[in-house]
């Protein structure tokens, strides 16, 4: 495998309107991420993933953009965000852009020009049709908006706010391929690119996800705007296989850096309400998808590691104890994750342990998805009771991972001196930056050492590269892993339970690299009665002999 810079590197997304806000309006803006830095330097990322900050009606938060190349007012303006990067870059930090080429806003003036009329030039930048057929919008309903002016149905995958863009005209590449290359010449490290397996859809053969001109829409991207600039490229694709993941990620083929997969994500999802009826966490099903990935490539390809994103709900209340076990899981699931195979990702807040929120009434929450969810489930098919939606609310909803970033114990959790756009979690006072950092026990110093230990130490190169093999795949408390490269072995021994329980390895230990027990002395160099706490990891160095 050919090295590249970010095979080593840590991503942190930041979800601009919640970490850090510096006009006192009650949104996060990008002045306030520049005032967060050097924590950001601290911690030891190499990249930020910085979730939309275009102009936009923020009918999605920001993914349904009505200008690529604007910044939005409630976060700053242009020359606001060249600071950005410029100051980055002095700590070296990049930036990753996120961006949405599936949609656009219907602000976008290529919308607004495209239902002028039927002959307009930029009517083609989307897709109409005179009779809608059965595809259904993510986000409930059906997926086609009739509009009035042109009598004919728009497409939207998403809110009818989010018109698709046709990516069967050639014009709308070449426009996307203008505005990556400005974004480029900004200084920008690299790109995310929301749900990009969208783009291919066939829409009269009722394919929406991996069409067959996904990848060559792919290739030509790569040719016109990456190509040998040594930029990060990664994709949301919730439908890849790892078979498909290998078409995005191989280097040979010239598509993408990594892919975001989403298997692991929604194996608790209920077959019938999804998210919104979460089912008992199964360590065992979990243990095979993710060992699953992370044989598939065998070189040809490349994994993004992630729990969290502004998207899902916070590991530790999802699988974790975000209650007696809260600093112990947070630190077991980052553990579990950074030790193997893939860059990892670190969304806001997951570094302090923050948490799933529960607000009392369905008005507190935010998130359109929430709303129109709840429309279509609770009001119109009365499939679920409001109680029961609501608890897939506590469970799984976005604006688990969407309130403000809790900074320290002061009003408003030191996110903004204004009232915030959207509720603060109220266990700021206990859980925050201020606290992790004046405590040599805290989660956040866990991340460190796990940075440290992927980016400069003598097992840098078994944890990036190292080759990973699944052992007691079938026990049902505890996750454990080998990754060996060249003369060098790594375990990994994760408890995910809260009940203690013994097992044997028939190992030899060098040396305990990591523990998440606050006994830092109790090195546990035992393998053949290896007696562990609840939500115990450990990672070991074994020997060579």
């Amino acid at each position: 495998m050919i090295k590249q810079w970010w095979h080593s590197a840590v991503v942190y997304q930041v979800y601009p309107r919640s970490f850090c806000d510096s006009s006192g309006d009650g949104n996060g803006d990008i002045r306030g991420i520049i005032s967060k830095l050097d924590y950001l330097e601290k911690l030891a990322i190499d990249v930020i993933w910085l979730s939309p900050v275009y102009l936009s009606p923020m009918k999605d938060n920001g993914y349904d953009i009505a200008d690529y190349q604007a910044i939005d007012p409630r976060f700053g303006n242009l020359d606001d965000m060249r600071e950005l990067i410029n100051s980055a870059r002095q700590r070296n930090i990049g930036i990753m852009m996120d961006l949405v080429l599936n949609h656009t806003s219907d602000q976008h003036a290529w919308f607004k020009q495209a239902q002028q009329s039927r002959q307009n030039p930029y009517r083609e930048y989307y897709i109409w049709r005179d009779q809608p057929n059965e595809i259904a919008s993510i986000f409930g309903g059906p997926a086609w908006q009739f509009d009035a002016n042109t009598q004919q149905y728009y497409f939207h995958l998403f809110a009818d706010a989010q018109p698709d863009l046709n990516w069967e005209n050639p014009n709308v590449a070449k426009e996307i391929q203008q505005m990556i290359s400005w974004w480029i010449e900004q200084g920008v490290a690299g790109f995310r690119l929301d749900v990009i397996d969208l783009i291919g859809k066939q829409i009269d053969q009722g394919i929406t996800e991996n069409g067959p001109h996904l990848h060559p829409l792919l290739q030509n991207l790569h040719q016109a705007c990456f190509a040998n600039k040594q930029l990060v490229t990664v994709g949301e694709t919730w439908g890849a296989t790892p078979e498909i993941a290998k078409l995005y990620s191989d280097p040979a083929r010239q598509e993408l850096s990594m892919v975001f997969q989403f298997e692991h994500a929604s194996i608790d999802w209920h077959p019938q309400y999804g998210k919104w009826q979460v089912q008992n966490f199964d360590l065992v099903a979990l243990k095979k998808v993710l060992s699953k990935w992370q044989t598939a490539f065998n070189g040809d390809g490349w994994n993004a590691l992630f729990w969290n994103n502004h998207d899902l709900p916070r590991i530790v209340s999802r699988w974790g104890n975000d209650q007696q076990y809260r600093r112990r899981s947070a630190k077991l699931f980052a553990t579990l994750l950074h030790g193997m195979q893939g860059t990892p990702y670190i969304y806001q807040g997951e570094e302090i342990g923050m948490t799933n929120v529960r607000f009392e009434q369905l008005d507190d929450y935010d998130d359109i998805e929430i709303k129109s969810s709840y429309q279509e489930k609770v009001v119109e098919q009365q499939s679920l009771s409001h109680q029961q939606f609501m608890r897939g609310v506590y469970t799984s909803a976005r604006d688990n991972a969407r309130t403000p970033m809790q900074w320290d114990s002061s009003n408003n959790a030191g996110f903004s001196q204004g009232q915030p756009w959207l509720a603060l979690n109220p266990n700021y006072p206990e859980i925050n930056v201020e606290k992790a950092l004046n405590d040599q026990h805290s989660v956040f110093y866990h991340y460190q050492q796990l940075i440290q230990l992927r980016k400069s130490s003598k097992y840098s190169d078994t944890m990036i590269y190292g080759k990973f093999s699944l052992l007691l795949a079938e026990h049902k408390q505890v996750f454990a892993y080998l990754r060996q490269h060249n003369a060098q072995s790594l375990l990994v021994v994760c408890n995910l339970s809260e009940q203690a329980t013994t097992i044997s390895f028939d190992y030899e230990v060098d040396d305990v690299i990591l523990n998440n027990l606050q006994q830092n002395s109790l090195q546990v160099m035992q393998l053949e009665q290896l007696n562990l706490a609840p939500y115990q990891a450990l990672i070991y160095a074994l020997s060579s002999s």
